[in-house]
């Protein structure tokens, strides 16, 4: 990923390389413009002084004639013959590109020309001058590599400044991001964010304070919640139940009264684990349980198996558990437990008479399979209160517990349905 400045910076120097570009041929237009209005006017001022120069002489006929004859054949970019044209014709100027008459030069060039006609000794002549334009392509190369040395030490520059203060600019910026990943909701504690004269910086920390403000005040209240309702609904399940404890010790009890009696204790202790796992629920979304620590899982495992296998061996379900030893994780010894347990249940409650649960640990991840007729629908499969099976003895929370679970300590969690088996997988990360 690149840095918000360097973004810019990036787009600047593209831009400006692309104007760059574009003005060379611009410098070179204006270049060859301004020497060809240059050149038209040197022709001009020269043709003047050659016909000056002639009418000053006040030669005869056979002397002009001859000094044209001389002027022609040792001038080489200029050209004075006899015409028949008036005097008052306008002047012309042109461009040629022609091989070099000067002695030492023989490449092919750009000449700039004017034909004007001048009055010498009564007589009409076309007076030629051609003079040399090559210097424009070089002076607007040279120009255009000069510009071009000035746009290297411009970016060079433009990247030094960006480095120095980016360091300065965002200084402000960089101290909010290190403060917010330090935060912690558990500690309730608010942040204090330095001062800063940037306007969008100082905007920015006073939004984070709100905000900030506000999860903590929200945090507080489900915490408060949490412990609350773990107090008041607690206490009179508890005594409900040991209501229906006396009632059922009565003897005076017929058939239909001890029915009723003992279905209101069913649902009373579905109510009662139904409760303690929201109330875990919530508090692991409120992430209040202590600080993770390093233990065996191997060992939390076979006593998780242990207490499970009279269930087990009540529904004949045959165990291949495969786990290595020693698998050493960093969590939360009550959440693993749990975790465990939830799936080794899910597994006993929805497996057929004499059917199979496979289990296996290993330092990359736990799996629980049991057999199975079909795939689960994977898009509910973890939501809350979510059954999958015409068993009602659970409370439809143990998945979801699971899946928070992993979510805490950031384990992936993943269902699959292969030959005939539901596969939980936990991958530890």
């Amino acid at each position: 990923m690149k840095k918000l400045l360097n973004k810019t910076l990036t787009a600047f120097t593209i831009y400006a390389l692309v104007v760059l570009a574009a003005s060379v041929p611009v410098y070179f237009y204006l270049v060859d413009s301004i020497w060809l209005s240059e050149l038209d006017e040197h022709n001009e001022i020269l043709a003047n002084k050659i016909r000056r120069g002639l009418d000053q002489l006040q030669l005869t006929d056979d002397e002009l004639h001859q000094s044209i004859a001389l002027w022609n054949k040792t001038q080489p970019g200029s050209r004075l013959e006899q015409s028949e044209r008036p005097l008052d014709s306008p002047d012309s100027t042109y461009t040629i590109m022609h091989r070099n008459t000067y002695p030492g030069h023989d490449e092919v060039d750009r000449f700039r020309g004017l034909q004007k006609i001048i009055a010498v000794n009564g007589k009409t002549y076309q007076l030629n001058i051609e003079t040399n334009v090559e210097e424009t392509e070089e002076t607007a190369a040279a120009l255009a590599i000069l510009t071009f040395v000035f746009f290297l030490i411009l970016v060079i520059g433009f990247l030094l400044l960006n480095k120095r203060l980016s360091v300065k600019l965002w200084k402000p910026f960089q101290s909010t991001l290190a403060k917010l990943k330090t935060f912690n909701l558990n500690a309730q504690s608010n942040i204090t964010f330095e001062k800063t004269d940037t306007l969008e910086f100082e905007e920015l920390n006073q939004v984070l304070n709100k905000l900030i403000e506000h999860n903590i005040a929200t945090y507080k209240s489900q915490k408060e919640f949490t412990e609350n309702a773990s107090h008041e609904l607690q206490t009179p399940l508890a005594i409900i139940k040991g209501k229906l404890d006396i009632l059922l010790q009565q003897e005076v009890l017929s058939t239909r009264q001890y029915e009723i009696i003992e279905d209101i204790h069913k649902a009373l202790v579905r109510s009662t684990r139904i409760n303690k796992n929201l109330l875990l629920l919530a508090k692991i979304e409120n992430k209040q349980f202590p600080e993770n620590i390093t233990i065996n899982s191997s060992e939390v495992c076979e006593q998780c198996i242990t207490a499970l296998q009279e269930h087990m061996d009540n529904k004949q379900i045959r165990l291949e558990a495969a786990i290595s030893s020693p698998v050493n994780i960093n969590c939360n010894p009550a959440l693993l437990e749990t975790l465990i347990n939830n799936l080794l249940i899910n597994a006993i409650r929805h497996t057929a008479m004499a059917g199979t649960i496979r289990f296996s640990l290993t330092a990359s991840g736990l799996t629980i399979s049991n057999s199975g007729t079909k795939a689960l629908p994977s898009d509910a499969l973890f939501k809350r209160f979510h059954k999958h099976s015409e068993d009602n003895s659970g409370s439809g929370l143990g998945l979801a517990i699971v899946k928070e679970i992993c979510h805490l300590h950031q384990w992936e969690l993943v269902y699959q349905f292969r030959d005939n088996m539901h596969q939980f997988s936990i991958i530890f990360k």
